[in-house]
C-alpha cells in the first residue's frame, strides 16, 4: 500500500532559495531556437491557408456571407459608382 500512495503524489517542491533543477535541465542553442521557430511559423501559416481554403469554399458554396473585402474582391461591380 505504501508503494502506491507513493507512486500516486506529486515530487516535493523545492524549498525557496534552491534552483528547480528538474524544470530547466538545459538551455537551448540559438540555432536549435531558429529552427524551433521556422517550425513554429510554417506551422502557423499551413493553418491560415488552409483556414483561407476553408473559408473560400464555404463562401464559393454560400454558406456564409462576405465581408466587404471579399465582396469587392469578388464582385467589384457592385461598388461601381459611375451610374450615378
Amino acid at each position: 500500500m505504501g508503494a502506491e500512495e507513493a507512486e500516486g503524489t506529486p515530487p516535493p517542491l523545492p524549498a525557496t532559495g534552491e534552483p528547480a533543477t528538474t524544470a530547466r535541465a538545459q538551455p537551448i542553442s540559438a540555432a536549435q531556437f531558429l529552427s524551433w521557430k521556422q517550425r513554429k511559423d510554417a506551422e502557423v501559416a499551413v493553418r491560415k491557408a488552409e483556414a483561407a481554403q476553408k473559408r473560400a469554399d464555404d463562401i464559393a458554396s454560400g454558406a456564409v456571407q462576405m465581408n466587404g473585402r471579399e465582396l469587392f474582391q469578388q464582385e467589384p461591380w457592385v461598388f461601381d459608382n459611375h451610374i450615378y
